[in-house]
């Protein structure tokens, strides 16, 4: 929808391809959709959640993880341009694991990590002119 012909929208990195392969596999998913909301101190959230079929305007990214099998991002629909260029990972720390996303729309982020601010220029009212 917002793509650019022959350029995937996102890059999932071979951690992050295992461990959704292996999740939605064990559950017998389709893949893990991906979407933002409005909320978090800093004014937007990533949401996710294992799904069974992606939706008519889906842009759905199919990757294979280390072990071959077919690991599948689902993006909603007006999450697509908040989401374009980002590449998607999974991290294991000492005491933590989970996604991260390298999200170069994002300007700032809270100082907890679970919320973000997208470029202002993406969150306009639809038609308005970008600030600057």
């Amino acid at each position: 929808m917002f793509g650019i012909p022959g350029k995937s929208p996102v890059e999932i990195t071979p951690a992050a391809a295992a461990h959704i392969a292996r999740l939605a596999g064990r559950d017998g998913k389709f893949g893990l959709k991906l979407g933002v909301k409005k909320g978090g101190c800093a004014g937007m959230e990533y949401t996710m959640d294992y799904v069974d079929a992606a939706e008519p305007h889906d842009e759905v990214v199919a990757t294979r993880a280390p072990d071959g099998t077919e690991a599948r991002v689902v993006i909603a629909p007006m999450a697509q341009m908040f989401l374009f260029g980002t590449v998607i990972d999974h991290e294991t720390k000492l005491l933590e694991s989970g996604f991260v996303f390298r999200n170069p729309n994002v300007t700032e982020a809270c100082g907890c990590g679970e919320s973000i601010k997208f470029d202002e220029a993406l969150t306009a009212a639809p038609g308005a002119p970008p600030t600057l």
